[in-house]
């Protein structure tokens, strides 16, 4: 299998414009050409997972964690993104990654945290503003069903947990066709007035080019007439962190001993505890802290993420509950989602889950 067949398949699940603008998701070393035999799932790429994806015969590594994260001016080996990058070339290893783009969305890194923790009624803690479009076209009477069923296969008119959704207007159109024109309707040199619908919808803006060859494809006219706004709104299908809720309120000392059972974690950060009950929950997974605000808002009892700085506790202000369970120990079930997809996809391809350790913290207990 050519890798560009399993990338081009995570691109269109995973947009890549989903991504975050600082982050560096997608292909990162490679050749889309190249063929592979087997894919190894990691969540960090080291030295290390580049030997054991030689020694699995991978030749296409898909990790959460962009191997390459700011520019590089030169690789000559003096660190070990340089080795690595190094030792993935040399050995005809391409390395592709999905990151911010993941956390963007349903399904993703915190959903499998939500699923993990047992958690309800879950929903995006932060929404996406400004990635809503909205799609105004007029479409003949007799084609509007069509059209409508056809836009809504790819993804139009999704409203949180409502899809097919629009909003249709009968109305007349004119047009006057030259002579160089073949009308579906009406006739050349004459003004033509016809029944139409003005079919209004909305769509997230990563799927605008097939918004618009689908339309193109199934509207009858030889000149289509459209128009794409974008909107203010925000996308609840779309954003950072979630927020759930346990079924049956529990105690923090019960929370705290379900995160170190769950997560494998030896030691937690947290902040002060105050004998009450947990049933409100936020989540994100790796660095989250710029969160804590917005889980505050929406009321949370306690708000699990990592990579809380000693000054930011203190932001929790008795509101909240803050447990800081590691950036690792957060998004260690990432490597089931990509598992997940690719064997679903590819079942009669081979995708190993590396058992390489990749977490750089340790515990002294």
């Amino acid at each position: 299998m050519k890798i560009k067949e399993i990338t081009n398949f995570f691109d269109k699940l995973i947009p890549l414009s989903l991504q975050e603008s600082y982050d560096n998701s997608g292909l990162i070393v490679g050749n889309l050409e190249q063929e592979t035999k087997s894919v190894l799932i990691t969540l960090d790429v080291t030295e290390d997972i580049i030997d054991e994806a030689i020694e699995k015969k991978s030749n296409l590594i898909i990790a959460h964690h962009p191997i390459i994260f700011t520019g590089l001016k030169k690789i000559t080996g003096k660190n070990f993104i340089e080795r690595t990058i190094i030792k993935a070339i040399k050995n005809d290893i391409a390395i592709y990654a999905s990151h911010t783009n993941l956390d963007n969305i349903k399904g993703g890194v915190n959903s499998k945290i939500c699923n993990k923790l047992s958690l309800i009624n879950t929903k995006i803690l932060a929404s996406k503003n400004g990635d809503l479009r909205k799609l105004v076209t007029f479409v003949p009477k007799t084609h509007i069903e069509k059209v409508r069923k056809a836009l809504f296969s790819v993804g139009v008119g999704s409203i949180g947990n409502y899809s097919s959704c629009s909003f249709n207007i009968e109305g007349e159109g004119t047009f006057l066709p030259s002579d160089n024109t073949n009308p579906y309707l009406g006739e050349k040199l004459k003004l033509n007035f016809e029944k139409e619908i003005r079919f209004e919808t909305i769509f997230s803006k990563h799927i605008k080019p097939s918004v618009i060859a689908t339309l193109l494809k199934n509207h009858p006219y030889e000149e289509v007439a459209y128009d794409i706004y974008p909107l203010d709104n925000t996308n609840d299908n779309i954003g950072l962190g979630m927020i759930g809720e346990f079924n049956e309120p529990i105690s923090e000392i019960e929370l705290l001993e379900k995160l170190k059972q769950i997560f494998g974690i030896k030691a937690i950060k947290h902040t002060k505890l105050f004998n009450k009950k947990i049933r409100k929950v936020a989540v994100c997974g790796g660095s989250g802290s710029f969160l804590l605000n917005r889980a505050i808002a929406l009321e949370a009892d306690v708000f699990i993420s990592s990579d809380f700085k000693y000054h930011q506790f203190f932001d929790a202000e008795n509101k909240i509950l803050i447990t800081d369970i590691g950036h690792f120990e957060s998004e260690q079930f990432t490597k089931e989602i990509f598992y997940e997809i690719l064997s679903k996809k590819f079942p009669k391809f081979a995708v190993y889950l590396s058992k390489i350790n990749t977490n750089p913290i340790y515990y002294y207990m």
